[in-house]
């Protein structure tokens, strides 16, 4: 449905604010699947996303190929060599549901599939569990294997771990199963699990979870398989794959998981119409309060197999299902006061201090305002009476004053004009919603802020938390990065509460530090506006930390995804003499800033070829591109004379076909591609020009 803001846009206010969501959904979609540590509601991701597809369905050449309304969202990460896990493909893309918030778009879905269908059919209703997703394969009815979703095509193998998961069988009991299947289905912490998991952590002086959903995520991901079996983790199934199966219904499939052992939900229900499929959304609303799990809507499918398949899918949703959300509880509670935070960018940030509420299991004490324009469209007050919502148990946000509350006492909130830490004076850049503190290199809580982002397990994975930052800059043993490796365990040892163990392990993760690959070091370096997938393309474009200083802004801007701003940011930051001597320091302390030399490929099926990419791919162009240097290729991004092949994914750039076209270059799509790398055997003939994924 297209948003009033996209219809009122002129087509460069389109292409501005295109740009901007995905970057937003990226580095969001990013702290949900790998970080575990999201930063906004379900409902706020939810509406990033419709606004973006709103825009792409406006004006579809705005499209770009890596788009995230084109593919589903990746749990795969980088982690310390050593400590991988293993990565298969999924046999059946393992995708993501289409949701909404509105009961009228289920109406909707349930009239098109009615539509399509042309005949009675029924629809099965489930709860919509708050975990990470799981992919279980049997075979002869023993657990084989387990993966994540990884980015729906690739998943990380966690069978070690999932073995020690209660609930979930080794070996299934009864008869009539599939020779091999695949189930899938969620792996979540119990409210009770998720408690005593905190606590512990708490006592250890460890960072809690936010919530059940990054806690079940982020124990699936531990190393050690044993330390899974703690977590108390349990596992519920909901979707059967296989050749043959031999039913006719979803329902009958779960059914006959239920009779294997294989764990699957009692609270299904079959309904056939919209009023029956509302008043089991209506009951769960209500009732999902008192379950000792996190549920976060109702999925609807149709419940028969054949019809399923008549339905389809699209390159991301099956077109046979749909999820409704539930909505964010809310809470009305009062204004004590509004603080100002500031960040390690100098980013000045209001934040209300509420009186205690109970809100989504936990209690509420503090709310992101976000900034001073967000304070005067709220026409905030301190006394004022707001409404609280923690969608998805993340972070509190205010959305709305009670008006009806007001006593005429309220204090209107000053912003401040100087940093509260420094007393600099602040400033806000043309076309920026926050004002700043520019005393990047004096003010404390700038510094601090820097050191935790440094040593941050995206970063360069330091095994430490704010409380030792607190304490290193405190004793002033820390006020840059660099110090860390001037610290000697006689040091650690003045730190409140440490002993030889926690040093040697502290100084132990440092030296490890040293093999942490350049573009996780350029992004721990905290240069604003480069987040980590940034520091990547930088990396792989510039190949040294020499050549990325020595770049004028042409050469910034021709590494992919590199826009003014992030140029802009980037000549700034190395400008300053400081920020040249902290590099020049941690170049000395032995950290990689070079590209280290590509490993040998796996394979030379692809050796002496130049391939260019174009389109979109049903696994990230990142794993393209690995692929094609894993098997001895060279990656190009311009179609020329020496080109091999153009590899064409859905929705290719028109120029590089019609360049391509018109040198005689072959245009093979995906599947094609896959075939070559597995087998050896290259196409001879340029492909007619009909692109598919497979």
């Amino acid at each position: 449905m297209m948003t009033p803001e996209a219809a009122m846009m002129t087509r460069e206010q389109a292409r501005a604010r295109a740009a901007e969501l995905r970057e937003l959904i990226e580095e969001n979609n990013r702290l949900y699947y790998v970080e575990n540590s999201p930063k906004i509601s379900d409902y706020d991701f939810d509406m990033l996303m419709n606004e973006l597809m709103a825009i792409e369905k406006e004006y579809p050449d705005l499209v770009t190929p890596d788009s995230p309304t084109m593919k589903v969202g990746s749990d795969l990460r980088a982690v310390p060599p050593g400590k991988e896990f293993a990565q298969y493909p999924h046999r059946y893309p393992m995708l993501s549901l289409g949701n909404t918030y509105d009961i009228s778009e289920v109406a909707d879905f349930v009239q098109r599939a009615a539509k399509v269908i042309g005949t009675d059919f029924t629809f099965s209703c489930e709860l919509k569990f708050d975990g990470t997703a799981i992919c279980l394969t049997y075979r002869n009815g023993k657990l084989f294997r387990a993966l994540t979703r990884g980015d729906g095509v690739i998943g990380d193998d966690v069978t070690g771990n999932v073995r020690h998961i209660g609930n979930i069988p080794q070996e299934l009991k009864g008869s009539g199963w599939p020779d091999e299947f695949e189930i899938r289905g969620e792996v979540y912490m119990p409210y009770a699990a998720f408690d005593r998991l905190n606590k512990e952590r708490e006592r250890n002086e460890d960072q809690p979870f936010a919530n059940p959903r990054n806690a079940a995520s982020g124990s699936l991901k531990l190393i050690s398989p044993k330390e899974v079996s703690n977590r108390g983790l349990e596992c519920t199934l909901y979707h059967m794959l296989g050749e043959n199966l031999p039913f006719r219904t979803h329902a009958e499939a779960l059914d006959a998981a239920s009779g294997w052992g294989l764990p699957v939900s009692d609270k299904r229900r079959i309904c056939r119409d919209i009023r029956e499929i509302e008043e089991y959304i209506g009951y769960w609303d209500t009732g999902r309060k008192f379950l000792p799990y996190a549920t976060d809507g109702i999925v609807i499918k149709v419940n028969e197999l054949a019809l399923q398949h008549t339905l389809g899918y699209t390159s991301k949703f099956p077109r046979w299902a749909v999820a409704y959300k539930f909505k964010a509880e809310q809470a009305l509670t009062e204004v004590l006061s509004i603080d100002y935070q500031v960040g390690r960018t100098g980013a000045v940030t209001p934040v209300a201090n509420l009186e205690p509420v109970q809100l989504a299991g936990t209690v509420v004490k503090r709310a992101t305002l976000h900034n001073l324009g967000q304070m005067r469209l709220l026409d905030i007050r301190i006394g004022d009476h707001v409404y609280v919502e923690k969608g998805g148990e993340i972070i509190p946000k205010i959305t709305g004053v009670e008006l009806s509350e007001r006593t005429g006492k309220e204090a209107v909130p000053v912003f401040p004009d100087r940093c509260p830490d420094c007393g600099t004076p602040l400033v806000r850049d043309e076309g920026e919603a926050k004002f700043f503190c520019p005393n990047t290199t004096g003010c404390p809580t700038q510094i601090k802020g820097k050191l935790v982002h440094f040593i941050s397990r995206k970063a360069m994975n330091v095994i430490a938390g704010d409380a030792t930052i607190e304490q290193l800059y405190d004793l002033g043993l820390v006020s840059s990065p660099a110090d860390f490796y001037d610290l000697t365990k006689e040091d650690l040892l003045r730190l409140d509460g440490w002993k030889d163990r926690s040093a040697e392990r502290f100084l132990k993760s440092l030296a490890a530090s040293r093999e942490v690959t350049f573009d996780h070091v350029l992004f721990a370096l905290g240069i604003r506006y480069v987040g980590e997938s940034t520091a990547r393309e930088l990396a792989l474009h510039f190949k040294d930390i020499d050549a990325l200083m020595a770049a004028g802004k042409d050469e910034l801007l021709q590494a992919e995804d590199i826009g003014d701003v992030v140029a802009d940011s980037i000549l700034d930051f190395f400008s300053s003499p400081a920020n040249r001597e902290l590099t020049e320091r941690l170049r000395r302390a032995g950290l990689q800033f070079s590209m280290r030399t590509e490993a040998k490929p796996s394979s030379d099926r692809l050796k002496g070829m130049s391939i260019v990419i174009s389109g979109v791919f049903s696994i990230s162009r990142d794993e393209i591109k690995r692929l094609i240097t894993g098997n001895g290729g060279k990656n190009s991004s311009s179609v020329s004379g020496k080109t091999a092949f153009l590899l064409a994914g859905e929705k290719p750039g028109p120029e590089k076909m019609q360049k391509a076209a018109d040198l005689g270059i072959k245009i093979i799509h995906e599947k094609e591609f896959m075939d070559m790398i597995s087998s050896g055997v290259h196409p001879q003939e340029p492909s007619s020009g009909q692109l598919s994924l497979f």
